[in-house]
């Protein structure tokens, strides 16, 4: 399957020259004007940086470190994959906002206004737009971040994911104007003559024992007592474990959700403070708040129903641009599902990264698959 106004390109090599150059010879045709990649970042990334800047020219290039990415064979590590998109459907144009922390709604404002007029066609297509975020995922300021800039832009669709460092949980980054940066986001406004939607899927089943934050530090995300009892003593209750047996593999297996306007979403937990028995979150957390332990569904059949219904609208000429939680590949690999994701990953040609946090019209979420489809020109 393929899409006719995006080219795709993976490189496996570990040198990051080489793979730069791989990536320049796959996609670089007259008609791509912009370039969006995700690669793991054990690659020199100071070296791969400067590599695409030279290979790639005058073209823009854009993109951000995985916790894995999803090729169109299915799941990679030590990878990178990149997408072309063709200037005759896609005018793409892109902010680096260098602090997250002191991004403002005159900032985001500002910001929306200038890509919005940047990204305006020439001609008078029937075209529309949607923005794709990549942030640092061990920022702390996503909701904040997230909020001010669905405020400033409106109705246009945001969706994006969290920068990963192949879970080391050591330093993120995203890449702009030849260079990788911390602590930053990046914005990208695209305005296509494609038919997409953006989408996000869980695979919450059923709710569960319910857990009230008693005590809370929301600036570090960090949740000191549930119940009022040690935040990973009174977890590891409800599991069954000790806390010595608290691993990502299980915080993947048994999510905490919240619920909010009648939906439940996931809180995924991100580590157990050994000196306190507190919980650190990727996602916002309060004190206050009700947090429920949630049974598991198939974690397919909701992404795969909503992208067999897009495809009966739209048609079958697509490409699924995914932004998929790292704690569902280590679900689906914890329970040998690798073969079938690979296939569903195939058969809807979904491309795009694992990442450490997602991001859909200003809410971050975790523990989903958040995306946009994209499929055949509007005038066709």
């Amino acid at each position: 399957m393929s899409h006719q106004y995006t080219k795709t390109a993976v490189s496996r090599k570990e040198n990051a020259q080489e793979a730069s150059r791989e990536i320049q010879q796959a996609l670089m045709t007259a008609d791509v004007s912009c370039v969006v990649f995700f690669c793991s970042a054990q690659f020199d990334l100071e070296e791969l940086g400067r590599s695409l800047a030279q290979d790639f020219g005058s073209i823009p290039v854009f993109g951000c470190t995985s916790a894995g990415e999803i090729t169109p064979q299915g799941y990679e590590r030590k990878s990178i994959i990149a997408i072309g998109f063709c200037q005759s459907h896609f005018n793409v144009k892109a902010q680096l906002i260098s602090s997250m922390e002191t991004f403002d709604y005159v900032d985001a404002q500002t910001t929306v206004r200038s890509l919005t007029k940047q990204t305006e066609f020439a001609s008078d297509s029937q075209s529309e737009r949607f923005i794709l975020t990549l942030l640092d995922g061990l920022s702390v300021a996503e909701e904040r971040f997230l909020n001010t800039l669905h405020l400033a832009a409106g109705d246009i669709e945001i969706f994006g994911g969290s920068a990963g460092d192949d879970v080391n949980l050591a330093k993120t980054y995203v890449y702009f104007n030849g260079e990788f940066h911390q602590h930053s986001a990046i914005i990208l406004m695209f305005n296509t003559s494609c038919h997409f939607e953006v989408f996000s899927t869980n695979h919450i089943e059923q709710p569960q024992e319910k857990l009230v934050v008693t005590e809370a530090d929301s600036s570090t995300r960090t949740i000191f007592e549930l119940n009022a009892e040690p935040a990973a003593l009174e977890y590891a209750r409800l599991l069954n474990l000790s806390v010595s047996e608290l691993t990502p593999q299980v915080f993947s297996l048994n999510p905490l959700a919240v619920k909010v306007g009648g939906e439940y979403y996931f809180r995924s937990i991100q580590k157990v403070n050994e000196a306190d028995n507190s919980l650190t979150f990727y996602c916002a957390v309060d004190t206050g708040i009700v947090l429920t332990a949630v049974d598991l569904g198939n974690v397919f059949s909701k992404l795969d129903a909503t992208l067999r219904q897009l495809e009966r609208d739209y048609g079958c000429d697509n490409l699924v641009l995914a932004c998929d939680c790292f704690l569902r590949r280590l679900e689906i690999e914890h329970k040998g599902l690798e073969p079938e994701a690979n296939n569903l990953f195939k058969r809807h040609n979904i491309i795009g990264f694992n990442t450490y946090g997602e991001q859909i019209n200003g809410v971050h979420l975790n523990q989903t698959l958040t995306g946009v489809f994209l499929a055949g020109a509007r005038n066709e």
